[in-house]
Formats: structure tokens, C-alpha cells, sequence
């Protein structure tokens, strides 16, 4: 199932519930989930890249510059059409920026086509975007969560998500990627939904919303 809408979350979190009771007072306490869906395509996967950045304001600003000078939610051709000197001027890592060119590159030959991928199996999705060199796990299940509506990803990386984990179920400490990820295969075919649940539930310990953030 592609994820589209709130009725998907809302029904999703209860096939969730049903295959782990656990997590129903959890849904009680935090429900309706958000449903933070973006177009898929180059723009979306290039937001997430740009939004690792140390300084949330910092990857606010290059987004911004971004989008100017690409004329709005850069395409891969806009972007491979900018100078040499206006991609400098960006504020991009020299990291960030050979990923971006070569996800555009990947976009824009066909190589990759990002509207399609929520389709196939997780493993093999993410397969076909780390492929591309510079995104690593966390990008590729984020870019599938947000922009493909995968309805089974859980980014076991991301710092919030294994904080949630541990506060719910008990742990003295976070616990580590490897311990989210065995948690998570009970929530199959729905980890989309339960990172949803627990990225809500991190958000509301803190009073402040939660974004998907990898150490």
C-alpha cells in the first residue's frame, strides 16, 4: 500500500494496533498522525539531503537559495543547469553537492525514476537509492516515507526514533540501531505508520515537533 492521505494513516494505525497492542495507548495519547507528505521526485529527495545539516536554520537558508535560483522546487534539470559559480555560492558541502549532481544526473538520464519507487519492496528500493553515490540508508527511508508514501520503512538510524523506542518500552538507555530495527519487524507491514507514532511521541516529550535526524 502507497500512503497518500490521512485516512491511510488513520487506518494504517489501526492495523498497527492490531498486530501490536502495545502500542495502543500510545496511539490513544498521540493520534491523528501526521501525514507530512511531499511530491516524490528530485526536489523532495534533494530537501531531505540538504536537511542534514548541523543547523536546522543553516539548511533552511541553503534551501532557500536553492529554490531561487532554480526558479521554484528545483527539477534535476534546473539544477544541472545552474553555473558552476551559482552552485558554489549555495552554501553546500562539497559532499552534499556531488550528491546532488549525481542524483540529478540519475533523474534526469532516466537512470532513476523517483515517482515509482514506493512501489516496489523496501529492501529493494532502498537498494536502487543508495545505489547512488552520497545517499546513504537514512536519506533513502526518509525520501520513501515523505515523498514515496511507503507505508513499510522504519529509519531505525534516526536519533529520535530509537530515543521513543527506548523511553516506550522501557530501556535504561537509547538503544541501538541493530535493537530498533528487531523491535521494528513486529510492526511489518506498517513501520511507516509506527515511526509516525513514535516520532509523535518524541515530539511530545519535548513540546516541540520532531524531524528525522540521523547521528
Amino acid at each position: 500500500m502507497i500512503i497518500t492521505s490521512p485516512a491511510d494513516v488513520a487506518f494504517g494505525l489501526c492495523e498497527l494496533i492490531a498486530i501490536d497492542p502495545r502500542l495502543a495507548p500510545l496511539a490513544r495519547r498521540h493520534a491523528p498522525l501526521p501525514l507530512r507528505l511531499a511530491e516524490p521526485g528530485f526536489s523532495g529527495l534533494a530537501h531531505i539531503v540538504v536537511s542534514q545539516m548541523v543547523s536546522r536554520a543553516s539548511a533552511e537558508a541553503i534551501w532557500t537559495r536553492i529554490t531561487a535560483a532554480s526558479g521554484g522546487p528545483p527539477t534535476a534539470e534546473a539544477y544541472l543547469g545552474l553555473d558552476a559559480d551559482v552552485v558554489a555560492g549555495l552554501g553546500l558541502s562539497r559532499a552534499k553537492a556531488s550528491t546532488l549532481e549525481f542524483a540529478a544526473r540519475a533523474v534526469a538520464s532516466g537512470t532513476l525514476d523517483l515517482s515509482t519507487l514506493s512501489r516496489l519492496d523496501a529492501t529493494e528500493a532502498i537498494e536502487k537509492l543508495t545505489a547512488l553515490k552520497g545517499i546513504g540508508l537514512w536519506t533513502a527511508e526518509v525520501y520513501l516515507m515523505f515523498c514515496g508514501g511507503h507505508a513499510d520503512i522504519f529509519p531505525a538510524g534516526d536519533v529520535a526514533l530509537r530515543a521513543a523506542v527506548g523511553d516506550a518500552f522501557g530501556h535504561d538507555a537509547r538503544p541501538d540501531i541493530r535493537q530498533v530495527v528487531e523491535i521494528a519487524e513486529a510492526w511489518r507491514p506498517w513501520r511507516s505508520i509506527a515511526a509516525r507514532l513514535f516520532w509523535a511521541h518524541y515530539a511530545a516529550g519535548r513540546g516541540r515537533e520532531a524531524l528525522p535526524a540521523v547521528e
